[in-house]
């Protein structure tokens, strides 16, 4: 059974990618900070921020790999998708935690 504060909290986490559109590298470093907070207090929280991080990660790396495809024009369509992609992921995440759901993204490298 997930508590109400861990949903709120596991919300919190799947959202803090978002602050990586206002800050250079902040889709690693606030869901870092607040897994790093909240790991030990909740299995819940500890599994849902290990994949919050496991998707940031694979999320760079789809963005970078869209950015170099720029060169050959096939990123200029490919780019965007995945901007949007990661955004609706998010937001389907946190409604999911928020379900009390431990939600696990797909197309995602398991790093952690």
């Amino acid at each position: 059974m997930v508590t109400k504060e861990e949903r709120s909290w596991g919300i919190l986490l799947h959202l803090s990618g978002l602050t990586g559109m206002v800050f250079p590298f902040g889709n690693l470093i606030a869901p870092l900070v607040l897994w790093l907070i909240r790991k030990d207090q909740s299995t819940f929280l500890d599994d849902q921020g290990r994949e919050v991080l496991n998707f940031q990660i694979s999320f760079s790396i789809y963005i970078i790999i869209s950015a170099v495809l720029i060169f050959l024009l096939i990123g200029f369509v490919i780019l965007p998708l995945v901007l949007i992609a990661g955004v609706v992921l998010m937001i389907i995440a946190a409604i999911r935690v928020n379900e009390g759901t431990w939600y696990r993204y797909p197309l995602i490298f398991r790093v952690l």
